[in-house]
């Protein structure tokens, strides 16, 4: 059965992906379920909370709320919001309830602009997706509403896009920009974290994007055509603990489980061409090798490992077990997957 779940926990969906890029730019965000999409996103997909604060809001959808459509109930509510706390923009992200009811997302985006006289976002996310997907509609949304301006190229300025707590597994910028800098990467603009919404709008000074993560290629492709802006895939967050772990892995047969621009970064440093990634998010068959593969669910990975003796596997410990129970005899090498897991590199409470 396609993505029944009996070894794994359920992963992040795409509206904590949607809420995870808008989070650090100053806007309402407002999660348009009951209160139970807005719980989990605040307490278990978004690992900023901890020590940055957003303006997090859910819509509180009641039985009647959700029968009728009452789109005005919510503007209202947004708008009281606004006048306590003001905003740089308001975000509406849409859950399970209101795709199931049809919600005219659009019209809610109207609404919003009349009633608040600024920019408003509304996204049709569905609960039923990953968070990647998520991402991807937030990311492209992001750019193509505040973006506007063509601007000078400033030397040496480059743009990081995707690079999320929920892809990369850290929740801090500074542990992200060290990163960086020993990559040899300089005068780096982290989009989402560490940025306000006057470097996103200043987005065409750059003079490369690199992407990390696949949810921004749609977004780096809309930038390249918009302001000329080149853009690179790569992935240069993986911490020096998991480098030690996979330097120098000797293996006939290696399989490498993470999201794909990550696993393919994993496969160019153990220098092993033949590896074979797969991953259960996002997948872009350009970027992928013959044997590459994207996972529906368990099933899949369980057909999978039956098919084809593998020496090692490198994926989040979460993972272990159902490999184990498919017939995986060879070494498991740890490497945390926070939309899967849950833990993270920077924050040990989720170690």
């Amino acid at each position: 059965m396609k993505k029944f779940l009996k070894y794994l926990s359920p992963f992040a969906p795409d509206q904590s992906g949607a809420c995870g890029v808008f989070y650090e730019f100053g806007g309402l965000i407002v999660i348009c379920d009951a209160g139970g999409c807005a719980g989990n996103i605040c307490g278990f997909d978004e690992p900023r909370w901890f020590d940055k604060k957003s303006a997090v809001f859910s819509a509180g959808l009641r039985d009647m709320d959700a029968i009728m459509g009452r789109d005005d109930k919510l503007i209202e509510k947004l708008s009281k919001a606004y006048e306590q706390l003001g905003g740089n923009f308001a975000l509406i992200v849409s859950t399970p309830v209101p795709a199931v009811i049809a919600t005219d997302m659009k019209s809610l985006e109207r609404m919003g602009e009349k009633k608040l006289g600024i920019p408003c976002i509304a996204l049709d996310c569905t609960g039923t997706h990953f968070y990647d997907n998520g991402e991807e509609k937030a990311w492209l949304r992001l750019f193509e509403t505040f973006a506007k301006d063509v601007l000078p190229k400033v030397k040496g300025k480059t743009g990081i896009l995707g690079a999320t707590p929920m892809e990369t597994g850290y929740r801090n910028f500074s542990s992200l920009k060290a990163l960086l800098e020993q990559n040899g990467y300089e005068n780096t603009l982290l989009f989402s974290m560490g940025t306000t919404l006057d470097d996103v709008r200043k987005a065409s000074e750059c003079e490369k994007n690199i992407v990390v993560s696949l949810s921004a290629l749609k977004t780096a492709k809309y930038l390249e055509e918009k302001f000329g802006i080149p853009y690179e895939i790569c992935y240069p967050f993986i911490p020096e603990e998991i480098k030690d772990k996979i330097t120098g892995v000797k293996s006939e047969n290696t399989l490498i489980i993470r999201s794909q621009i990550a696993a393919n970064e994993v496969r160019k440093l153990i220098n092993d061409p033949d590896a074979d990634c797969f991953t259960f998010f996002g997948f872009e068959k350009s970027l992928s090798s013959s044997n590459d593969k994207a996972l529906t669910g368990e099933d899949d990975l369980t057909e999978l490992l039956k098919a084809k003796k593998y020496d090692c596997i490198i994926a989040d410990s979460e993972i272990e077990k159902l490999t184990r129970d498919a017939g995986f005899e060879g070494e498991f090498i740890d490497y945390p997957e926070f939309a899967i897991s849950g833990r993270g590199f920077d924050f040990t409470q989720f170690i």
